[in-house]
């Protein structure tokens, strides 16, 4: 009797599911991000070739954009219909697809055709990770793991100018870039069919894992639960009753922009600033690796706080108060001249993001129950993509007609607003959910 219990053990410590799963959110995250910053990483030559102003670029960015938006609510009821599994195995195999018909492309309307569709299948990511994260962790590893998959959009965005560059070089040409870049998600696909099923059913879980996860599940539903749904109830129209989604769709309505600003436009603003892209690559994934460590701050800092008795809630709105206060490190710069100033700058501003941005993806596992947590992430992606879209339009023609000098400021003070509505949203007498 007591070796199979050893070799139980050994089992549950070097198999433990949910950690297998958290890398595959994270790779696909990781994978989710190349595809998009294909584009941005060869934003300049694009213009160049097609002789596109400012404006003209950030109408190809608003095409995606507007599709994400508008894709992120219908794939957040989506998901919590069909279920994660088969939710994200839609969503990846999409939006890989779109990534390679960019290939096609032949001037502003079809790259904007293009976009609009990687944008569709795009949108399905965030609410499946935190679905996912929500049916597999118990909230004192919760943080932990939105970090990971979230940290793939720091990662994805760092690795993208070396792969895209590598691949643009040797065939001296964008389209096989698109092509290539799209194909990483045919690696995914297949795996994550495999090994994901929700741990209630999961054909390969440890039955000491199921218990642990299924029972803090059952204890978070007592104790920690901000927003109690009644029966019935979880309709678009109930949600937006009540303070606690206004919290989680204002704040990342406000602070998404700042960070796709950056991923969109980096590159654009530092050949603004008289610097040569290809020579740039060494600055360039700078803020992409401190939002990757920033996402694992906020995580783990939340989860710390957690493990030392502080409420969930409580413990995310202190990183977000401290990160909120930490965007503003774009503001110097605007004067900065030297690309390791730019370059450290930024990667402040982007650490804090993240570490920001990892608690409010993690605010609809800790408030809602899982059955409604893709439908209130989803939503709050909605918010974001509208923001980014209007900050996109406002980014092209202020670059346009001004300088990035505006553009910069403007991307400190907003995330300060949006901490602030945040925390005080959050602090709002919680609500039940009523029948929509």
């Amino acid at each position: 009797m007591r070796e199979p219990q050893a070799n139980e053990a050994r089992r549950i410590q070097f198999t433990n599911l949910r950690w297998w799963i958290g890398g595959l959110l994270f790779a696909s995250t990781v994978i989710n991000y190349i595809d998009r910053q294909t584009l941005s990483v060869l934003a300049p030559r694009l213009k160049t070739e097609f002789q596109w102003s400012n404006s003209d670029f950030a109408m190809v960015v608003i095409a995606f954009r507007l599709a994400y938006a508008v894709g992120q609510t219908l794939m957040g009821r989506l998901l919590d219909v069909v279920g994660t599994r088969r939710g994200l195995l839609y969503a990846v195999s999409w939006y890989s697809a779109a990534a390679m018909l960019t290939s096609l492309a032949v001037g502003l309307k079809s790259f904007a055709g293009f976009r609009f569709l990687l944008g569709l299948g795009e949108a399905g990511n965030w609410p499946g990770a935190t679905k996912a994260v929500s049916e597999w962790f118990p909230k004192s590893e919760r943080g932990w793991a939105v970090a990971l998959f979230d940290s793939g959009s720091a990662i994805g965005g760092a690795i993208a100018p070396f792969l895209v560059i590598t691949i643009y070089a040797y065939f001296d040409s964008w389209r096989p870039a698109f092509l290539l870049t799209g194909l990483l998600g045919s690696l995914w696909i297949p795996v994550w069919k495999r090994l994901y099923h929700p741990p209630e059913s999961h054909p390969n879980i440890s039955e000491a894992e199921r218990e642990m996860i299924v029972k803090a599940k059952a204890q978070e539903e007592k104790e920690e639960r901000r927003v109690e749904p009644g029966p019935g109830a979880g309709s678009w129209k109930a949600l937006l009753r009540l303070p606690q989604t206004w919290a989680i769709i204002l704040g990342r309505s406000l602070t998404d922009p700042v960070w796709f600003f950056i991923t969109d436009w980096f590159a654009i603003f530092l050949v603004a600033k008289g610097f040569q892209i290809e020579n740039t690559i060494a600055g360039f994934w700078i803020p992409f690796l401190a939002a990757d460590f920033g996402n694992f701050f906020g995580g783990g800092f939340s989860s710390w706080l957690i493990s030392r008795g502080w409420k969930v809630v409580a413990a995310r709105k202190l990183v977000m108060g401290v990160c909120g206060l930490g965007m503003t490190a774009l503001i110097p710069a605007v004067h900065a001249t030297s690309l390791g100033m730019i370059a450290g700058l930024f990667a402040i501003a982007t650490f804090c993001y993240a570490a920001w941005s990892t608690m409010a993806l993690a605010l609809p596992s800790d408030l809602y129950p899982s059955r409604l947590v893709a439908t209130v992430s989803g939503m709050s992606g909605t918010g974001a993509g509208l923001g980014t879209i209007l900050s996109t339009i406002l980014i092209g023609r202020i670059a346009d007609r001004y300088s990035f000098e505006p553009i910069l400021i403007g991307a400190s003070v907003i995330p300060v607003i949006a901490t602030v509505l945040v925390l005080v949203l959050l602090g709002r007498r919680p609500k039940a959910v009523a029948a929509g």
